[in-house]
């Protein structure tokens, strides 16, 4: 076995159903007497539904979290946290909702509670992405990590079997860039697998019976590993390209993330033959970018990034601006490539390796 380094994050974490009954007394175990309690707008009521479930501890909600953190937002927020003088967050909902939380966090140094009600996998990570001015930028800080995240299965039952299929993708592609990632390790390579297969099975299942708490379960402890391996190894190509697109477009995170991974995965396939084995296993496929293009389909998810708003005249910009600062990938990153890989995944074809 080679030698390696595993760094995990210190949080605790609170799984099961019916979990959010703990949310007082981890307020208490955090000394926060005056939390903010952060959502989407479309979250406004599960926001209001912790504040009657804290009572006194509440200080006031703020419902205008937005995909992608837009920076305009988070000064917005720090506002809010200062007139109401919050001594800490409470954030419930999907990737926006964490990534305001851990902008506030990273600004003010305020303890964290998470109530993910997706499979986004942000809150098990260090990682914040902010947008200004259209662009999307990246930053690891030990200060936006939550102090408690609380895994209740029973308020993901609100998602849509779409919603779950896409939230879920969006999750397996963190286990999949994790398997390649440059300082990727046995623990996290695990982890991954796990977490790969537990979404490959319980997604679809999902989709047939909405309702199932035990498919449900499964889903979000999947979904846990994913953000596991997000916060522990870097990501690569598929990570930018979706913060890339995402931004200059104003795509849907989690669609972005779906119709771009079979595509991500191809190009990456020739020089990661080790972690495409994994993926391919990990789904039941004899390839991981079909596999993962079928799982997809399967599922009823997007399969173009024209259907999911991205203009065709913007291809060769995307491609331009994902070669500026990359990330570390496994196959060099060259404008061509990454120009023909947007060409395929906007007009939705099955992924082909170059």
């Amino acid at each position: 076995m080679r030698d390696f380094i595993y760094q995990a994050s210190p949080m605790r974490v609170v799984f099961g159903a019916g979990q959010v009954k703990c949310l007082p007394d981890e307020l208490d175990r955090l000394g926060i007497s005056r939390a903010l309690v952060v959502s989407t707008s479309q979250q406004h009521e599960q926001a209001e539904r912790m504040v009657r479930l804290i009572g006194a501890r509440a200080a006031g909600v703020f419902a205008g979290a937005i995909t992608h953190t837009p920076v305009t937002v988070t000064d917005r927020a720090i506002d809010a946290v200062r007139g109401l003088d919050a001594d800490g967050i409470v954030a419930i909902g999907g990737g926006a909702t964490t990534g305001l939380s851990k902008a506030i966090a990273l600004r003010t140094d305020l303890p964290q509670v998470i109530l993910p009600t997706t499979y986004a996998g942000s809150e098990m990570t260090p990682i914040l992405g902010e947008t200004r001015d259209g662009i999307k930028t990246t930053q690891l800080s030990t200060k936006v990590v939550p102090e408690t995240v609380i895994y209740d299965v029973e308020l993901t039952v609100s998602m849509s079997p779409r919603f779950s299929a896409l939230s879920g993708l969006n999750a397996v592609a963190h286990a999949v860039e994790a398997l390649y990632a440059r300082d990727n390790n046995p623990i996290t390579s695990m982890i991954a697998r796990k977490a790969i297969s537990k979404l490959a099975i319980a997604l679809p299942r999902i989709s047939a019976r909405p309702s199932d708490l035990n498919c449900r379960q499964d889903a979000l402890y999947g979904a846990w590993l994913c953000g596991i391996c997000l916060g522990t190894v870097g990501m690569a190509l598929h990570h930018k390209l979706c913060h890339t697109v995402g931004a200059l477009f104003d795509l849907p995170h989690a669609e972005t993330h779906a119709v771009l991974l079979p595509h991500t995965v191809a190009y990456n396939a020739s020089a990661a033959p080790d972690a495409m084995d994994s993926v391919a296993t990990a789904i039941g496929a004899r390839d991981a970018a079909e596999g993962l293009f079928d799982l997809a389909k399967k599922l009823d998810a997007p399969l173009s990034l024209a259907e999911i708003g991205m203009p065709a005249v913007g291809i060769t910009k995307a491609a331009r601006l994902a070669i500026e600062n990359p990330y570390w990938n496994p196959r060099p990153v060259e404008q061509q490539g990454i120009r023909d890989l947007l060409v395929q995944a906007w007009c939705g074809r099955r992924p082909q390796q170059p």
